[in-house]
């Protein structure tokens, strides 16, 4: 049975070879006899290097990139970043000491959330980071555990800005928001942090991500820096760092197309030369964590059972949304798609079949891929879902039915 329709975003990432996915210099069978088992996820370190070089290559030489470390905690890929990246975002005190492990300087991390507790505060004030505060009880929490470490706590101030991210997967900013201070109230808290002993950076203005849409980027930054100019009149000390966010989205869906930065970076370009007139000590960073990792990562699970119900075929496989919430469509997904998938050691196939490839959860949310025409498989076959470096293993409910646990590797 064919279709013949698109089933998901056009993909070039990883070569095919004798009708194999390769990654990492070997086909993806060879791999996973490497690993030792399945479900695993893989990260390409090549893929990695190779998208911070091409987004560096277009973006202007001034734009300070910052890995986002909730896209992908795993230690071994946040230490190949360290080489790649000029700094770190984290949003726990665990994320922290995974960026401090890999390397990066203190003052090329900064600490995001709206729930920060006062032990993660005290870490980050005795590890020199900024502290993005996100609320008034906030900035006197670190005003007061900054007196007792006897060292003034480095902070910026995450602005709830009165717009929003156009088209984008999560919108972060605009209208009642538990991130950040509303933009409206933050000359109020710029006025208190003066009073306070505390070394003000800048500011960190995030309104959304996973957008693939550059006029509506454009226009979300042109706004960013026009309130970070109107807000730096009220600042209490030069702006040294303005982060802009990010927003930078990778294709997953049919009719996806990749993000053309091309006009994002002219829009930028003419930006800064603004803001280096008027915040001549500011940094401007670019805060992105699924565009730099995302499309690096596949997800690996195989084939345990294939059965016939009511004439209709499917694939159970030994992984899940436990293992990759994303891909099972309830991670932020309204309306469920399909992730880029395929059966990775047959990715066309001599023979083809409309199926749906569930996992072994006792649910019916647990799908892969719903009635997605793929190569015919068998038991044994591997699955395999593209798209898998970002928000995977570490944003699903591994825990849920006790399954066993997944391995990631770095190759």
């Amino acid at each position: 049975m064919s279709t013949h329709r698109p089933v998901h975003s056009p993909l070039s990432q990883f070569p095919v070879i004798n009708d194999c996915v390769w990654l990492g210099g070997m086909p993806v069978t060879q791999l996973a006899l490497r690993v030792g088992q399945t479900p695993f996820y893989a990260y390409d370190r090549q893929r990695l290097t190779e998208r911070v070089a091409s987004l560096r290559s277009v973006l202007p030489a001034a734009i300070e990139l910052h890995y986002a470390i909730k896209a992908n905690p795993m230690p071994a890929l946040v230490q190949h970043m360290a080489g790649l990246v000029d700094g770190f975002d984290v949003a726990s005190l665990g994320e922290l000491q995974i960026a401090l492990n890999a390397g990066m300087a203190p003052l090329a991390i900064s600490f995001a959330g709206p729930g920060k507790r006062s032990t993660e505060l005290a870490a980050a004030i005795a590890a020199g980071i900024t502290i993005n505060l996100e609320s008034f009880n906030e900035a006197e929490t670190v005003a007061r555990l900054s007196q007792q470490q006897q060292r003034p706590a480095r902070v910026a101030v995450r602005v709830n800005p009165d717009f929003e991210l156009k088209a984008a997967g999560m919108k972060m900013g605009g209208g009642p928001k538990p991130f950040g201070v509303d933009a409206e109230q933050v000359p109020a808290l710029l006025k208190r942090i003066s009073k306070l002993a505390l070394d003000f950076q800048g500011f960190h203005i995030f309104s959304g991500s996973q957008n693939l849409r550059p006029a509506a980027i454009i226009e979300a930054q042109n706004h960013t820096f026009e309130l970070a100019l109107r807000l730096a009149a009220d600042a209490p000390a030069p702006v040294c760092s303005l982060n802009i966010g990010g927003g930078f989205g990778i294709p997953y869906f049919p009719g996806d197309a990749p993000l053309d930065l091309a006009p994002i970076a002219d829009n930028l370009a003419r930006w800064l030369a603004r803001v280096k007139e008027r915040l001549p000590a500011a940094r401007v960073v670019l805060e992105l964590g699924r565009y730099l990792v995302g499309e690096a990562g596949i997800y690996v699970a195989e084939i345990i059972d294939r059965k016939v119900s009511r004439g209709y075929p499917f694939l159970i496989t030994n992984g899940g949304l436990h293992h990759h919430l994303a891909a099972s469509g309830n991670f932020g997904q309204v309306i469920r798609k399909n992730y880029p998938v395929v059966v990775g050691n047959r990715v066309v196939g001599t023979e083809r079949e409309t199926v749906t490839v569930v996992g072994p959860l006792c649910t019916p949310l647990d799908i892969l891929a719903e009635r997605m025409e793929l190569a015919k498989a068998d038991v044994g076959d591997l699955i395999v879902v593209f798209q898998s470096g970002a928000y995977g293993l570490s944003a699903s409910p591994t825990a849920f039915l006790s399954h066993p646990p997944c391995l990631e590797i770095l190759v």
